[in-house]
């Protein structure tokens, strides 16, 4: 790491209390921002962050949001709301300043804010204009309320740009040890492997997650593992016709996904990317390969397995679950995804 000193411009909102544009105001279209809550997830999260932005040279935009509570405009005079409103304010300037004295040494621009508004929104405001969102996968649940906790699940179905959750079980590989010993949610003692994993369905979003996985495998110069999970049949598998033949269902998903791998190995040559085919609940099968994987990739929804529906059951549980980082990629068009077709069979549509 360069031993150039941290760049932190102090960015205050004063009298907003409800969330508009104005959040994503003087924000780069290229930085990264990763919200804080003071707890030992958003500092795992926090870390993670600084890491990529410095990978990516891009800026960092370490975010605390608050809000002043009902009771104190209800019940009590201005004179009282506004001193409400300030002790608040205090106690979220001191959790950024506690937040931003874990990056020291990293060579990183960090452009500390405090913004006033529910987390979510804000979060998802500033998603409009960042590179990509970090958040923990959970927090305190303190001052600031709802940052880490639904948050984590609320701002990857509905981000701009492709979200981060980061558990706390990442902390010792990013230089704390320390962090994880309070919550007992430690990373598994298991080798982490060189490669970012994808979890595919047939799904036009889990299309769009290959291909960022892919993207994300080469610029870290890691292999691709590309993993479909064939669940127990329980009739939730509209897709799949009754009776179930399991060895006809094997290999037309055998064909698929080789189709499929040969269709991103020609939009990225220089990747090494392998399928696999595993019989097993999806969310299970994912939450297992994170534990082992420096990135596991998913899309905001898909048929009913990986991803879920709008961050669904399936992909709640491997937010919530997760033993290493978690990428969300947010639905757009790609003109990549057009040419899919050419490479052999797909899962026909939903109908």
């Amino acid at each position: 790491m360069g031993n150039r000193p941290l760049r932190r411009e102090q960015h205050a909102t004063e009298g907003r209390s409800a969330v508009s544009s104005e959040h994503a105001e003087g924000l780069s279209q290229h930085g990264i921002v990763v919200g804080v809550d003071g707890s030992d997830q958003s500092t795992c999260a926090l870390l993670w962050a600084a890491r990529e932005a410095e990978r990516r040279g891009a800026p960092l935009y370490v975010v605390t949001a608050y809000t002043v509570p009902v009771f104190a405009a209800s019940s009590m005079d201005a004179g009282y709301a506004t001193v409400d409103d300030d002790v608040i304010r205090e106690s979220a300037q001191a959790v950024l300043n506690e937040s931003l004295s874990h990056l020291e040494g990293i060579s990183v621009d960090v452009h500390p804010r405090i913004e006033t508004g529910d987390a979510a929104g804000v979060l998802l405001d500033l998603s409009e204009e960042a590179e990509l969102m970090v958040v923990g996968s959970r927090g305190r649940g303190g001052f600031v309320g709802r940052l880490l906790g639904s948050v984590s699940s609320a701002l990857p179905a509905h981000s701009k740009c492709p979200t981060a959750v980061i558990p706390v079980c990442t902390g010792a590989r990013l230089g704390h040890p320390e962090l994880g010993g309070k919550s007992g949610r430690e990373r598994p003692s298991a080798t982490v492997e060189p490669v970012v994993v994808v979890g595919v369905d047939g799904s036009e979003q889990a299309r769009m997650a290959s291909l960022a996985a892919a993207e994300e495998a080469r610029s870290r110069g890691l292999a691709l593992r590309v993993i479909c999970s064939v669940a127990p049949f329980n009739g939730s598998l509209a897709w799949v016709p009754a009776p179930v033949d399991r060895e006809a269902l094997h290999a037309d998903l055998a064909l698929q996904l080789a189709a499929g791998r040969d269709w991103l190995k020609s939009h990225f040559p220089d990747v090494d990317i392998w399928v696999d085919l595993v019989d097993g609940p999806p969310a299970e099968v994912l939450i297992e390969a994170s534990a082992t994987s420096e990135l596991l990739v998913v899309g905001t929804r898909g048929r009913g397995g990986f991803a879920g529906m709008l961050m669904g059951s399936t992909s709640q549980g491997v937010l919530h679950h997760a033993r290493g980082p978690v990428l969300v990629v947010p639905d757009k068009a790609d003109p990549r995804l057009d040419d899919r077709k050419s490479f052999g069979p797909m899962i026909a549509p939903v109908r």
